[in-house]
């Protein structure tokens, strides 16, 4: 009989008290509650951790060889569990080939479409190409200079892996001798080539060796008709030693595998081997019997899925391999301060250098101008030839020890030299000065598609591949709408079911809040809320039923409007017959849950119990829950009495990066500004691409960002410096940990250095690190953990047997303070910490900033790797509290409220608040409404997401923006603001201002106040 709950006894993962508790199956279930308090302990680390565990125990008894080592977690039974899926926070991927298109499959989808019903055309031309003969081909061939000597090879295995031992036989005995293995040549009566059946390799079965003539026409032919039956149509034409500017017009056939080396994944002009004794000068044209341009004479490869792979040698853009961006000299960087005099502008010549002098004077000399005048004051074609080479030759005359050397010769320009020499020199040291002055910039030969020529020639419907994936993703859903009107009645037969697919998964990335995102974004470049959310579309497009789905705050990231689009979602997945368990603060999901889990009543050790389990009423109603006295109106975060006046003005003119409208916008200095708008406004945009990089571009002379495309920033004088507090992750490995970001552990391991036994056994400072031999645990390298291969499933980290995961050997650890050992300290709270190190100024004063913040509940060992970006941000910010500061800084911060309960919420704001005071100016990305009406300035951008945003939709106080009846951030506003009488969308639901007025003059309630 099935369950109608799952039902988890004796729960004490973390904080958590022997929890016991029962979550309805086929329900929407939210784990609330203080930060802290134990909710991702229950739902991530206790019923997901569980319901992995099963899954890995039901595969093989290999799988189980490592359960003895992997840890249980801490719960007596779990019954009831269904199959269980995490979809959290993480990033989709970091790989720069990963897209959009990629993680969601959409790109799959449209390879297979545009292989199986594309058109192709000329990429040269743009005409539609049509098969050809093999009488064309001969016709070809016979064009070639006369006495021209080329193989006529036949592709029999293209791309495969195995050790085709089966296959050399058979050619044998079919009378071929010689073949060409991965570009090498091998005569199968004397040596047969040992392949590794693990990589990729091609083979080309030699049918004929020929020399160009009019007499050889017969035999071309035969050959020719011979090779193409051998390969299904297809046939390989290779030059050892082509003429001169000679172009068969083919298709340049590429080599993959072991046998190919370095060069295999350029183009075949440079494919080397061949039993002539080439140097990689050879020539290897494909062609075919299917496509072919008759008016440019350019033959084009089989269109196949993989020829639309940007990760495939076989689709992929030559130049830059599919990655869609190249490494060239900058001309910003080589040219940093035009004003300097012509010897000394260049950054990476040095005119102390008698090469670079020379070579300077004598151009100088040749254009007739002063090595002592400016560079700007250069004419402009001038300065390009110094930059890129001279029109004319040089004539170079320059003094030695053994008489005077002259010779003419055209000036190759700095850019070039550095280019050429990047790309010859053997030194490491000089490739890496030259590298300082390159830049990253969008591959010319592809313009950033990152596909080859061939592939984007290829159309359906008029539109390529390429322009697909620029497109939004709720313009694709547009343009696939109604595509089957565009095409022949054969054509739609075949597209029919891949278009239906196309059409799904567009639909349901659209359902969850992403249609403004295109399809070519790199996925690395996506926000956790924002990939959490393409897993959630991807879910739903898988159409499982009976499966548990934990989600963590799907809510991040997303503007109110959207949230409603997300929660019908949700509700489409548990209507599909799943049960979904939720941690969220968002107190929309709350109200459209069918079950809350109140976790509880207080953060860390004050934490780890259930206070209600239930329905919403039951939260409300329930005087522990301080979750339910914020859903009730009973406590609310107060809205400001007064709004600062601005300073002055830090203005951004002309912003035209991605989707800005060419915007002109002000920041008010000295205010609390928060910039909002529904998801893919541009938001992002402006902070970090434009206002961020440009200013660390024009204050800190930092060369390396490239700020994004805007005219001017104005009144950057009025401000002293700038830091951005993000998301990013303060450490990449597990070393890393709060406790060593904020520098409070440095204070601790002198503590424990000035106890006696330290003392008595010679104990330094160093003694305490986990990063250094001596004190820690060797068998671990002071990790806690051990890193297990688990070869088809993800790595399993397992607590260390030695130490027992508390990273210090025996002798360290019998070292202790106030009756704690070094690694106790680390396995403290902030708050706990705060208290055990009280009398201890500066160290106490360190950790209170992390609970100014709202981060009492993190423990100070806690790897930064398990942070996450809301929690990260915070410590930063907490760095930046502990700074001394002369203000007239701007503080820039992207949705600092990620992960935070109202209560904690309110912490947060006060910091906020307290920084302005100071003299700073703080700007939030932020989407919690709550924090928006805290600010004293809002800028609103819109009206819509992509191409349908950019704009500035409202400016001014959050009153003025709850009266613009253009903003969508307003109307939601209008809940929350006391001091505006129109009416929101949550009008019915809000009744914390009810709660103020009764209040009267009181003081609102404190940030700590439990």
């Amino acid at each position: 009989m099935t369950r109608d709950f799952i039902e988890v006894r004796g729960a004490e993962e973390h904080n958590l008290e022997d929890v016991d508790v029962r979550i309805p199956r086929e329900e929407l279930t939210v784990v609330t509650g203080l930060s802290g308090s134990g909710k991702s302990s229950l739902a991530f680390e206790t019923v997901y951790a569980e319901g992995q565990r099963r899954y890995i125990e039901s595969l093989s008894a290999y799988a189980r060889n490592f359960l003895g080592q992997m840890d249980k977690p801490q719960v007596e039974t779990v019954e009831g569990l269904s199959p269980a899926i995490s979809i959290d926070q993480k990033n989709a991927a970091n790989n720069p080939r990963s897209t959009v298109g990629t993680v969601t499959e959409l790109h799959d989808y449209l390879r297979l479409l545009y292989a199986r019903v594309g058109t192709p055309h000329c990429p040269e031309c743009g005409r539609e190409v049509g098969e050809q003969s093999a009488q064309n081909m001969v016709r070809r061939i016979l064009d070639l200079p006369e006495g021209t000597r080329a193989k006529i090879a036949a592709p029999v295995v293209r791309d495969q892996k195995g050790a085709f031992e089966d296959t050399f036989e058979d050619l044998v005995s079919e009378g071929y001798t010689r073949v060409e293995v991965d570009g090498e040549s091998y005569d199968l009566t004397v040596d047969r080539p040992e392949l590794d059946e693990n990589y990729d390799h091609t083979v080309d079965v030699v049918v004929d060796r020929v020399t160009v003539s009019e007499g050889a026409r017969s035999r071309i032919t035969d050959s020719v008709e011979t090779a193409l039956a051998e390969a299904a149509g297809v046939l390989k034409v290779i030059l050892p030693d082509p003429p001169e500017g000679v172009a068969l017009g083919g298709s340049r056939a590429r080599s993959t595998g072991d046998l190919a080396g370095g060069d295999a994944v350029g183009t075949a002009s440079a494919e080397a081997g061949s039993d002539e004794g080439a140097d990689g000068d050879r020539l290897v044209v494909e062609l075919s019997e299917d496509l072919a341009c008759t008016h440019c004479g350019i033959d084009i490869s089989e269109i196949e899925t993989r020829s639309f792979s940007f990760n495939s040698p076989h689709g992929a853009c030559p130049e830059c391999e599919g990655i869609g961006e190249t490494k060239e000299v900058s001309e910003d960087l080589v040219v940093v301060d035009p004003s300097k005099p012509l010897k000394d502008v260049f950054e990476p010549w040095s005119y102390n250098r008698t090469y670079y002098s020379r070579q300077l004077d004598n151009v100088a000399e040749h254009f007739g101008v002063d090595l002592d005048t400016p560079f700007e004051d250069v004419e402009a074609s001038v300065r390009r030839q110094f930059l890129y080479g001279t029109e004319d030759p040089v004539h170079f005359q320059w003094t030695t020890k053994n008489g005077t050397r002259e010779k003419t010769e055209r000036f190759e320009g700095v850019i070039e030299n550095l280019e050429r020499r990047y790309v010859e020199t053997d030194s490491d040291r000089a490739r890496d000065h030259i590298a300082e002055y390159m830049a990253t910039t969008t591959c010319p030969a592809c313009e950033g598609t990152r596909l080859k020529a061939e592939s984007r020639a290829v159309e359906v419907a008029g539109t390529t591949i390429t322009e697909v994936n620029r497109m939004s993703i709720g313009d694709a859903l547009a343009h696939f709408e109604d595509l089957e009107a565009q095409l022949d009645a054969r054509d739609t037969t075949i597209a029919e079911e891949i278009l239906k697919e196309i059409r799904a998964r567009l639909g349901f990335m659209c359902e969850v809040g992403l249609e403004y995102l295109t399809l070519d974004r790199e996925a690395s470049t996506l926000s956790g809320g924002e990939s959490q959310r393409i897993r959630l579309a991807t879910q739903i497009g898988s159409g499982l039923v009976g499966v548990l789905y934990v989600l963590d705050e799907p809510s991040i990231g997303l503007h109110q409007r959207d949230n409603d689009r997300l929660l019908n979602t949700l509700e489409e997945l548990r209507d599909l017959g799943n049960t979904l368990l939720v941690v969220e603060h968002d107190t929309e999901t709350m109200r459209r849950a069918d079950n809350i889990i109140d976790m509880g009543p207080g953060p860390g050790k004050r934490g780890g119990e259930v206070v209600e389990n239930g329905p919403i009423e039951a939260v409300v109603d329930n005087e522990d829950s301080i979750t339910g006295d914020y859903l009730a109106g009973e406590r609310a975060i107060p809205v400001p009495t007064d709004r600062r006046e601005a300073d002055g003005a830090l203005a951004i003119r002309g912003a035209r990066q991605h989707n800005l409208a060419d915007l002109d916008v002000e920041i008010p200095l000295g205010q609390f500004t928060a910039i909002t708008g529904v998801s893919g406004s541009g938001k992002s945009t402006l902070m970090h691409e434009v206002l961020y990089k440009g200013l660390a571009r024009e204050m800190n002379d930092n060369t390396s960002v490239d700020p994004g495309d805007h005219d001017a920033l104005e009144g950057i004088g009025q401000i002293e410096t700038v830091r951005l507090i993000d998301q990013s992750p303060i450490g990449r490995t597990p070393r890393s940990n709060p406790a060593t970001y904020t520098n409070v552990f440095d204070h601790v391991r002198d503590l424990f250095a000035e106890t006696s036994l330290a003392k008595q056994r010679g104990y330094e400072k160093g003694r305490f690190s986990f990063n250094v031999k001596g004190g820690r645990c060797e068998a671990c390298g002071g990790q806690g953990t051990v890193k297990i291969d688990m070869n088809f499933l993800s790595d399993v980290h397992v607590p260390c047997e030695e130490c027992g995961g508390a990273r210090y050997n025996d002798e360290t650890l019998d070292v202790t303070f106030k009756g704690k050992t070094i690694a106790d300290v680390l396995d403290m709270s902030v708050a706990e910490a705060s208290a055990f190190f009280e009398s201890h100024g500066q160290l106490r004063r360190r950790l209170e900033l992390l609970e100014d913040v709202g981060l009492g509940y993190m423990r100070l060992g806690q790897p930064s790797t398990t942070l996450s970006g809301g929690e990260a941000q915070r410590i930063k910010l907490a760095e930046e509290l502990g700074k001394k500061d002369s203000g007239d800084t701007l503080y820039l911060l992207d949705e600092p409220t990620t992960g935070l309960h109202p209560h904690d919420e309110r912490k947060l704001i006060d910091v906020l608040h307290r920084l302005v005071e100071e003299g700073n100016t703080v700007v939030v990305i932020e989407h919690e409404l709550d924090l928006v009406k805290n600010a004293d300035h809002i800028l609103d951008l819109g009206p819509e997401g992509g191409e349908a945003g950019g704009e500035v939709v409202a400016t001014g106080t959050p009153e003025a923006v709850a009266r613009n009846g253009d903003s969508h951030t307003g109307r939601y506003l209008r809940d929350l603001l006391p001091a505006v009488d129109l009416e929101g969308p949550r009008a019915d639901r809000e009744v914390g201002s009810a709660v103020e007025e009764d209040r009267g003059e009181a003081d609102p309630p404190r940030a700590d106040d439990d």
